[in-house]
Parts: C-alpha cells; sequence; structure tokens
C-alpha cells in the first residue's frame, strides 16, 4: 500500500513538477508569514481568469480540427522535403503568436512527426521537432497571448499594446532570420505523400470559441472584467461541454496562484526583499534569462516582477529565458514527450540538438539585445 501511494505521488510529480515545487514554495513561506486574508491579495484574479478563458478557447479550437485542417492545406504546397521543413516550422511560429506556444505545439509537433513519416524523412524528425519548439518559443514572445508570462507582464505593467509589440519586435524578426537559415541547411529532395485526413467538427464546434475569442479580446483590452469573462466561458462550458472543462490546464493556474502566494510571502520578509531588489537593479534582464533556465520562464516572470518595475527588461528577459535548458520553456517539455513516446531510442539525440539549438538562439538573441542597448 505504502509502496502504491509512493509511485503514485512519483508519477504526479514527474508529471507535474512545477506544481509541485510551487506548492512547496508557497507552503514553506507561509512558515514565515502566517496565513491571512492578504493571501487573496497576493493573486492576480485577472490574469487567471483571462488564461483560463484563453486556455478553454484554444481547446476548443483544437478539438473543432481548425489547426490540423488549415496544415494540411497549407502542406499541399509542400513538393520538396525543405518546404515540408519550412511550413512545418513557421506554422508554430506564426500561430503561436495567437493561440500560444503550448497548444501550438500540442497541435503541430505530434502531426509534424507523422508527416515527416508519411515523407519517408524520419531522419529529420529530431531536428524538425528542435526547431518547431524554438520555433513557438520565439514565435510567441511578440504578443500578449502567446505565452502565460507575455500574458501575466502585459497585465501588470500597463503597457500599451502597440509598446509591447515594438519591445519584441526587434527579437522576433531577428528569430525569424535564424529559423529561416536553419531550414535552409537541410537538404532538398522530393517528397510525395498524402497530407493526413483532417476536418471541421461543425459550425457549432467553431462558432463558441470564436465568439470567446473575441470576448477574451475584450478583456484583455480592458472592455470587459476577466472575472466576468472567465464565468461566462466557465458556465457556458458547463451547460453544454463538460468534458472540455476538464480538458483545461487547471494545474498550470494552480502553479500561477502558489507562487503568487509564495512572492507575496517573500515580498513580506525584509531581508529578502532587500537582497533580490540589489540584485535586480540594473540586471533584471540577464537575472530573467539565468532564473529561466532553472525555474522556467513564467514563474521567473512572477518572482522577479515583484521586485522590479522595469518592465521592458523583465519582457525581453522572460522572453529569452525561455531558450536554453529543458526546462527554461515549460512548453518545451511538450516537444520532449512528444519525442520520448514516438521515438525513444532518440531521446538522448534529441537533448543534445536542442540543447545546441536553443543555445545559439539564445547567444544570438542576447547579442541582439545588448545592441540595441547600445545604440538605443
Amino acid at each position: 500500500m505504502v509502496r502504491e501511494v509512493a509511485g503514485s505521488a512519483l508519477r504526479f510529480f514527474k508529471k507535474e513538477a512545477v506544481l509541485c515545487i510551487a506548492l512547496l514554495l508557497a507552503v514553506v513561506s507561509a512558515f514565515f508569514v502566517p496565513p491571512s486574508a492578504e493571501y487573496i491579495g497576493y493573486i492576480d484574479w485577472d490574469t487567471l481568469a483571462l488564461l483560463f478563458g484563453l486556455m478553454a478557447v484554444m481547446q476548443g479550437y483544437r478539438r473543432a480540427g481548425l489547426f490540423s485542417l488549415l496544415a494540411n492545406k497549407l502542406l499541399r504546397l509542400a513538393n520538396t522535403s525543405k518546404k515540408l521543413m519550412a511550413l512545418l516550422v513557421f506554422l508554430p511560429f506564426f500561430l503561436s503568436m495567437l493561440i500560444t506556444n503550448d497548444v501550438s505545439l500540442l497541435t503541430f509537433v505530434p502531426f509534424g512527426i507523422i508527416v515527416m513519416r508519411s515523407a519517408g524523412l524520419e531522419r529529420q524528425i529530431v531536428p524538425l521537432v528542435v526547431l518547431q519548439t524554438v520555433a513557438a518559443n520565439l514565435g510567441s514572445m511578440l504578443t500578449p497571448l502567446g505565452n502565460p508570462q507575455n500574458l501575466y507582464l502585459y497585465n501588470a505593467s500597463g503597457l500599451p499594446l502597440g509598446q509591447f509589440v515594438l519591445i519584441m519586435l526587434p527579437y522576433t524578426v531577428l528569430a525569424f532570420a535564424g529559423l529561416a537559415v536553419s531550414v535552409a541547411c537541410f537538404r532538398s529532395v522530393p517528397v510525395h505523400f498524402q497530407a493526413q485526413s483532417a476536418k471541421m467538427e461543425g459550425a457549432y464546434s467553431l462558432a463558441w470559441p470564436t465568439v470567446f475569442f473575441a470576448v477574451c479580446l475584450c478583456g484583455l483590452f480592458n472592455v470587459l472584467p476577466p472575472i466576468l469573462i472567465a464565468v461566462l466561458v466557465f458556465l457556458f462550458l458547463l451547460i453544454t461541454d463538460r468534458k472540455m472543462l476538464a480538458q483545461v490546464d487547471y494545474s498550470l493556474l494552480l502553479t500561477f496562484a502558489a507562487l503568487f502566494v509564495f512572492i507575496g510571502n517573500i515580498g513580506n520578509i525584509s531581508w529578502f526583499r532587500s537582497f533580490l531588489s540589489s540584485v535586480l537593479s540594473g540586471n533584471e534582464k540577464i537575472v530573467a534569462v539565468l532564473a529561466s533556465q532553472v525555474i522556467s520562464n513564467v514563474p521567473a516572470a512572477l518572482l522577479l516582477s515583484g521586485f522590479s518595475s522595469a518592465w521592458e527588461a523583465l519582457i525581453v528577459g522572460c522572453n529569452l529565458g525561455g531558450l536554453g535548458t529543458l526546462i527554461a520553456s515549460m512548453a518545451s517539455l511538450i516537444s520532449f514527450k512528444a519525442v520520448s513516446k514516438e521515438i525513444a531510442g532518440r531521446r538522448a539525440k534529441y537533448l543534445l540538438v536542442f540543447t545546441i539549438a536553443n543555445v545559439a538562439f539564445l547567444a544570438g538573441l542576447l547579442g541582439l539585445s545588448y545592441l540595441l542597448e547600445l545604440f538605443f
């Protein structure tokens, strides 16, 4: 019995490592700052509400088959391996700007593996998945909708949408160029394959996420209260599709809540607040990059924003911090899980190629950031 419980706990920890660590940090911090009504005020409820709504919307689009249908239509244009690689890499790059990096990878990594196999290009599966992962993490940094840390930092900073996009635009352009060069390095051979079958589930399936996506945008631009949006989405799915409601990533929402509590508590510990503030002062960008390598960029954004209001440096640092280690961006684990499942014997090769590619892109984009500081 004890062994079974321990085994279940270990499996849960492996699956939800970030959530477990966040909960542990929140519990430990509670010994220094006893629980009180102030805990409720620590949590950014607007960010959690918008995140819930957007995750539900993207699950709706995914189930409706929209992304797979779009991918299939585009793949009809590919008659060489290089064109095929380019399409499969730039689909997650551009779509992650609107559908988030994790949804993009959940959709296009398994799809890419199937397509490459059907085209007889199994040897290129590892580099493809690596580039898809880099593409999703880098494309998503352009918009507040692209990833959870951007949504939080956009709300917390109060920056206009145009200014937020302009901050990340140079990095996105360089990332696009780097991905294009990477794809160009592959040998091009003719390919002949049947695109994977994909169809929409029906007008209703597509209609509701479209309506609620527009509603979520109203929340993003402060037209409607985010809490109201979350309630509307929840009630709609509770009545019409409880299975879809269950598919929302509640572990991410709980991770955010636990981290908000942890950050709120340590913010009330004077010596830690003074220490972190002194370390951060003038070094927000590089500290955000380094912290992301260990705790991933979403917790890094939540933690560091509690001690600095240098929003541009935090936005750049947390986005670039998604490159590097496998856990620097939790979305990267989606790709690793897919590779582990589909081509288990190539995990070591994948990790090697993944690390080399991430370090190369991180070095190039960090170099750009310092050039921008120097001249602007």
